[in-house]
């Protein structure tokens, strides 16, 4: 399988950002766990701050990725236009987030785009990422 790793704002702090709620293992490493699980299949990783180049590189995923592993960060909460864009491909995407949102503060309790997802799992630190991406196998096969 083909698949877009997609995080957005501050998830490039990771490591660093709020060890309490996030823990302190860095991106960097979680993708070399990934591809060490799963060796038969090509990860792309794009991270941004900026909602445009999220939207962009979920677009330009729909039709050469099998599947796409999202963690929206903040805009999961705020982004009618990422959502839009969700909703707009034929490629299934997993929402995925570090923390629970629903066990954080009011505000970060709705996602916006979890009614376009294909699913979303939420609380299991940077496995939550080795979930979504064992979703996609699911969904995919």
């Amino acid at each position: 399988m083909k698949i877009l790793i997609l995080n957005g704002p501050n998830l490039n702090l990771q490591g660093r950002r709020d060890p309490e709620v996030y823990g302190t293992e860095t991106f960097d490493a979680c993708m070399e766990r990934l591809r060490a699980a799963y060796p038969a299949d090509e990860f792309t990783y794009f991270q941004s701050n900026l909602e445009g180049e999220l939207i962009d590189a979920l677009q330009q995923a729909d039709g050469c990725c099998d599947g796409v592993v999202l963690n929206a960060g903040g805009y999961t909460h705020t982004s009618v236009a990422l959502r839009d864009a969700v909703a707009s491909v034929s490629v299934p995407v997993v929402e995925v987030h570090i923390s629970s949102i629903l066990a954080r503060e009011e505000f970060r309790h709705v996602s916006l785009l979890a009614s376009v997802a294909v699913g979303s799992i939420m609380g299991f630190g940077l496995d939550s990422y080795r979930l979504g991406v064992e979703a996609l196998h699911l969904k995919v096969r």
